[in-house]
């Protein structure tokens, strides 16, 4: 079996620990720190959805602070 090709993506600014704890329970990817910051790994697939995600949970969290 040809195992999948894994893609790292930076953690956005405002990203909270909260956030990415849910991110870690609902996707297949995993984190990593590096001297430039922390990093998720995962397949393509999985890290277009958890770009998704956290765009969404980011984009709540700044409306409810605006009131």
């Amino acid at each position: 079996m040809e195992e999948e090709q894994e893609f790292e993506m930076g953690l956005p600014n405002g990203v909270g620990e909260a956030m990415l704890a849910h991110a870690f329970e609902k996707f297949d990817i995993k984190l990593e720190q590096t001297e430039f910051g922390p990093k998720i790994i995962g397949s393509y697939e999985e890290l277009e959805k958890t770009k998704e995600f956290l765009a969404n949970a980011i984009a709540e969290r700044l409306k409810e602070l605006e009131g």
